[in-house]
């Protein structure tokens, strides 16, 4: 592995290259990756950035992003079929009819979409900001897509604004049941319960925090608690188990792994980077409109 590791690291400096990984990425990843977050931080990380290619250990829809922010710069996706099942959820069509339903009130997107979901919204959203980007709207109604959970964890923390929210959800987070959070109570309990907004509401009334992936690991590092346990995806608690050796942390369900998000791996990159063939290519009008629904985040953070 350290032979792969310095193979990427040489062709990086070559290439002028940069990595960027989602925290959900096999934890070797870290190795070479030049950034590592959840979707807000690599968002700004891709817009800000002076290499001339990006490399995004993630999901497709990621990639898509750091292109709609840097198209002049080439992104590669290592694994080119590694999508999101909660994007996958919608498309045009259904995006039309939801807004026709609804008298076309304005569409906040969550970051987990395609780009051509991006491009007939207003503005887009991570599960970092979406309570502020949805509060500084200043609507007294609003559509979110595709996330159900997360959109009504928005109408729970704002009162007086409704959320109409589309049937997706991501398959991951749902794996999450009540009944998991009251066996981990008995099971550890002395330990804080942290859980993502895209777990069922009934999961994230039960827990001690909810909040985005940055959200959880911020909440570990400041808190002067020593045992938590983990609802949300794996690579979380890869992460947070190998950088507070002081602390202890427990899986909720040994389940929470989305296999689109572990795909890849050091040898993907390595070819990726070396071949240049696994590139993100966008349509021009639609990288436009969607480029606008992302700034139109930046402008309200």
């Amino acid at each position: 592995m350290n032979d792969l590791i310095e193979k990427i690291n040489k062709l990086k400096k070559e290439k002028n290259a940069v990595v960027l990984a989602h925290c959900y990425q096999n934890i070797e990843i870290d190795e070479v990756a030049d950034f590592v977050g959840d979707s807000l931080y690599l968002s700004k990380a891709a817009k800000d950035t002076n290499a001339d290619i990006i490399v995004f250990a993630g999901v497709s829809f990621m990639a898509e992003t750091a292109k709609l922010l840097s198209p002049d710069k080439k992104v590669l996706l290592p694994r080119p079929e590694a999508g999101c099942f909660m994007a996958n959820m919608i498309d045009i069509n259904s995006l039309k009819e939801f807004k026709a339903k609804y008298n076309n009130l304005p569409v906040v997107c969550y970051v987990n979409s395609t780009a051509e979901i991006k491009a007939e919204s207003d503005i887009c959203c991570t599960s970092s900001n979406a309570v502020k980007i949805v509060e500084k709207l200043k609507c007294s109604e609003v559509l979110f897509v595709p996330d159900t959970y997360l959109g009504k964890w928005v109408e729970q923390k704002l009162k007086g604004v409704k959320v109409h929210t589309y049937n997706g959800f991501c398959p991951t987070h749902l794996r999450v049941l009540p009944e998991d959070i009251e066996n981990a109570r008995k099971k550890y309990p002395n330990a804080k319960i942290l859980s993502h907004p895209e777990c069922h509401q009934n999961v994230t009334a039960a827990s001690d925090f909810t909040g985005s992936t940055k959200e959880i690991m911020d909440y570990v590092r400041n808190s002067n608690h020593k045992e938590f346990v983990i609802s949300t995806e794996k690579g979380v608690y890869d992460r947070l188990k190998r950088d507070y050796k002081d602390k202890t942390f427990y899986m909720i369900k040994d389940d929470l792994v989305c296999k689109n998000m572990k795909w890849n791996t050091l040898e993907d990159i390595y070819y990726s980077l070396l071949n240049e063939t696994t590139e993100i290519k966008l349509d021009e009008q639609i990288m436009h409109k969607a480029k606008r629904s992302i700034e139109r985040m930046f402008e309200k953070e």
